[in-house]
């Protein structure tokens, strides 16, 4: 739940991955399939008839997870393909949602690897059905020990750590990190890069599904620990509960946020949040798809042996007057 960025050379390769698809392409949970389903022959690129899989560590409510898929439909819309989405923050459950798509022979599974461990056993058995698997979103340190072949989204040390060096140079002293899922490998990686530059740092956990929980957890710490003069948060929602909080605690502490919702860029805009850690998801997802199109079509490998960074992409008041329109659109 996560959804920013890019350094390491990572814009460059975006910039080419991206201009590679369009000369390519120029001749407890859910699971969606029908209404999330898109095959269309409406599209620019072709009409496939492939299915593809795309199965997310998404937590029923958070709006994070409507951009990745508006990203990946648009991908299927563009290819002809039919897109079978399905969700479950339970890892075993996950992992039987893999399993339930390699049973129904789909063409391709793209997925996120929040908890790879979980996932290991499922994902190996995809590969053994030749069935493609990308990985997106989670896991860009475990992803080719699991066996998946690309990986789209963000490097989520170098992201916490370039968050936590613009802390230390404002002079934050105390920062707390806010981890809304226990035992997401890339939440717990923005933690300890923030930590890396902002040695003070903390972690509370927190139930991410439970809004209210959520504030009362913070107003408590807030309240009783007026030396927090930052807190991060690792999604946007979670940002939101975190204002409440810091009204109610009345705290002086500065927020910023990884993730980017309509509210959140409103709030950057009214100075409420310093800045947020944008790791563009409806990017993650289209290029999540559009990858399994062009492997299965061309045989294609995206990423040339390494993960495509989506992030981490700062939006601040440099730049919240272009980025607000895209975000209220729900496509940033």
């Amino acid at each position: 739940m996560n959804h920013i960025r890019t350094r390491r050379g990572g814009l460059f390769v975006l910039a080419a991955v991206l201009a590679v698809i369009l000369s390519a392409c120029a001749g407890g949970g859910r699971t969606d399939t029908g209404s999330n389903d898109s095959s269309s022959g409406g599209g620019a690129g072709d009409n496939s008839g492939y299915t593809i899989a795309m199965i997310t560590h998404e937590t029923p409510g958070d709006t994070f997870w409507d951009k990745i898929k508006s990203g990946a439909q648009q991908a299927a819309k563009n290819y002809g393909i039919t897109l079978k989405y399905s969700n479950d923050p339970d890892p075993g459950k996950q992992a039987t949602l893999i399993q339930n798509a390699i049973d129904s022979k789909v063409d391709g599974i793209a997925t996120t690897l929040a908890t790879p461990d979980a996932l290991a056993g499922a994902v190996k058995d995809a590969d053994n059905a030749k069935i493609p698997v990308v990985a997106f979103n989670s896991g860009i340190d475990q992803y080719k020990k699991v066996g998946a072949s690309m990986y789209f989204g963000s490097d989520e040390n170098l992201a916490g750590a370039t968050a936590g060096e613009r802390i230390a140079q404002a002079g934050g002293q105390n920062p707390l990190c806010v981890i809304q899922a226990s035992g997401s490998v890339a939440l717990e990686a923005r933690c300890a890069g923030v930590k890396t530059k902002a040695a003070n740092t903390k972690n509370i956990q927190v139930n991410g599904a439970d809004d209210s929980a959520v504030v009362s957890s913070l107003q408590a710490k807030l309240s009783s620990d007026k030396s927090i003069d930052y807190i991060v948060t690792l999604g946007a929602p979670i940002a939101l509960d975190a204002l409440k909080a810091m009204d109610a605690a009345g705290s002086k502490a500065k927020l910023i946020t990884f993730d980017l919702n309509a509210d959140a860029a409103q709030d950057i805009k009214d100075g409420k949040i310093e800045f947020s850690i944008d790791q563009q998801p409806y990017v993650q997802g289209y290029q999540a798809v559009t990858a399994l199109y062009l492997k299965l079509k061309n045989g294609n490998d995206i990423g040339g042996g390494g993960p495509v960074l989506t992030g981490p992409s700062f939006v601040d008041k440099s730049n919240i007057d272009t980025i607000l329109p895209f975000a209220k659109k729900g496509t940033r």
